[in-house]
């Protein structure tokens, strides 16, 4: 799922080409993708583009009068930037913004129509579009406090809860987890001064880094591999590979359809934290130390993990 600094990178990528142009056309490929009926979307159109912005991890596009666009990517929705008029493909498209000088293509990858698209007008109906979260990169060390202690969970869940913060999900948590030293499954009531001015500092750096990182990977071109798995990733999408601080072997958590990485050698003082599926089939020979696990480049590895 595109994230703070992926967002970030589409929404500066969208301001260079469409920032002040009219939106001529609307086109949906795809009935799953409209969410919203009310406004029309025939009232969008021919609305000029005043502002772009993000709530949580939802694109806004603001038009004239207090009309929005609302795009949520959720985990396989990617926007693509294409010559004027463009098609919509056929297997992956699922709707097409028209603007004089190219069209922006909504594409969603997978058969589970998860990404979706709102039409919205007044700003009254748009923050009901708000989760909530806090903002990690203006908070003030006192209200990341407050909000990551509202309420007792764990760490990697209370960094993805978009009513605590905003724009952080599994990729980037885990990444800013392994920055701050901290297992992700640790509660948030337990963690001490110095843990979350840990975490604090971790998560701005994190961000921060990763948005910079990113605009100079694009430069003046439209993000087209916007992806959960990147070079340069310390734990996520690691398993089994060498952690790039202390050298042992990324492990992980998977739940769901989704999976933790993390360093046990770095974030949990060589504990292995239980696999609810694979430590519930081993039982007792279930590994519960990094004592003895080997040398990390004889561990096949698995890079990417689940997706």
């Amino acid at each position: 799922m595109p994230e703070l600094p992926d967002l970030t990178i589409y929404l500066e990528a969208l301001e260079r080409r469409v920032l002040g142009a009219p939106l001529e056309h609307i086109r949906i490929a795809s009935a799953f993708v409209l969410r919203s009926t009310a406004p029309p979307l025939a009232t969008l159109e021919g609305r000029s583009v005043r502002a772009l912005s993000r709530l949580g991890k939802r694109i806004v596009v603001e038009l004239d009068a207090e009309h929005f666009l609302v795009m949520h990517l959720m985990i396989a929705g990617r926007l693509r930037w294409k010559a004027a008029g463009s098609p919509i493909p056929r297997r992956l498209g699922l709707a097409a913004l028209d603007f004089p000088a190219g069209t922006v293509l909504f594409t969603e990858a997978g058969r589970k129509h998860r990404a979706g698209l709102w039409a919205v007008h007044g700003r009254d109906t748009l923050r009901l579009h708000d989760p909530g979260g806090l903002e990690p990169l203006s908070a003030s060390p006192e209200a990341f406090r407050q909000a990551l202690t509202r309420e007792n969970h764990t760490l990697k869940r209370a960094l993805t809860d978009p009513r605590l913060f905003s724009g952080i999900g599994n990729a980037y948590s885990d990444e800013i987890l392994h920055a701050a030293r901290l297992s992700p499954l640790k509660l948030t009531a337990r963690l001490d001064a110095e843990e979350t001015r840990r975490l604090f500092e971790a998560a701005r750096m994190t961000l921060t880094t990763w948005t910079a990182r990113l605009r100079t990977q694009t430069g003046d071109r439209f993000p087209e591999k916007v992806t959960a798995f990147r070079d340069g990733m310390a734990v996520h999408g690691r398993f089994r590979l060498p952690c790039p601080a202390c050298g042992a072997p990324v492990q992980r958590i998977r739940y769901a359809e989704n999976e933790v990485n993390y360093c046990a050698g770095c974030q949990t003082g060589g504990k292995l934290l239980a696999d609810r599926g694979l430590s519930r089939l081993l039982k007792k020979d279930w590994r519960r130390t990094l004592e003895g696990y080997g040398d990390v480049r004889d561990v096949p590895g698995d890079r990417r993990g689940s997706p």
